[in-house]
């Protein structure tokens, strides 16, 4: 079963839908921008997932973030994960404490086999971790969040070679073909569920519905 992830959550209450409505992974975002959301909103957020009955995980979403600053905050929030989407090298996430959501950003030129080979590097550095890989867009100085698609010819092929989640102009009319064409392990969407840049439930519903 394709895994679910929605991402930029704000609130308690649309995090806790999210989770009610069958995700496997929520994302709060810590990284400076419009979704980006306190210590203690994030702190709620997680505690308010732990005590439901769901099974979901909290991820928290940073980019470029010392080391040691997001072991803290992963810490004192209670995040089951941490997802690192800017800069950060494989030696960089060695020192990150929780399991870990490592992003892979994907231009105009990227070549799949410039992806392969680095996740190759990957899979030797982080043999005894728990992490897995998510393949999003690259537009200029952002870092994911851009509802933007790639050529997802190129995860197909990586998605041969290994486990990847897909992000990066999903929503609920078109993840059904992106599972079909590319059979990855999960599928994550932040733009793609929101109305007027504020999460929609309606379409949380339908996207996760749409996935399984």
């Amino acid at each position: 079963m394709t895994r679910v992830k929605i991402c930029g959550l704000a609130t308690v209450d649309d995090a806790l839908f999210a989770s009610q409505a069958g995700a496997n992974f929520i994302g709060i975002v810590f990284a400076p921008g419009r979704r980006q959301v306190s210590i203690q909103t994030a702190s709620d957020i997680a505690q308010s997932i732990h005590s439901s009955a769901n099974n979901t995980d909290v991820v928290g979403v940073f980019v470029n973030t010392p080391a040691e600053e997001v072991n803290h905050i992963a810490g004192i929030c209670g995040l089951d994960r941490v997802q690192l989407s800017g800069d950060e090298t494989w030696e960089y996430c060695l020192a990150i404490e929780h399991p870990i959501i490592k992003v892979m950003h994907i231009a105009e030129r990227t070549m799949a086999s410039q992806v392969i080979a680095e996740l190759e590097r990957g899979k030797r550095l982080m043999a005894n971790r728990d992490w897995m890989c998510l393949l999003d867009t690259k537009m200029g100085d952002a870092y994911g969040g851009t509802g933007k698609a790639f050529n997802w010819q190129i995860a197909s092929e990586i998605a041969q070679r290994f486990s990847v989640m897909i992000a990066g102009g999903l929503d609920p009319q078109n993840v059904k073909k992106v599972i079909r064409d590319v059979s990855p392990m999960g599928v994550d969407v932040s733009t793609g569920v929101e109305t007027n840049k504020c999460k929609d439930q309606n379409k949380i519903k339908a996207f996760i519905e749409a996935v399984k």
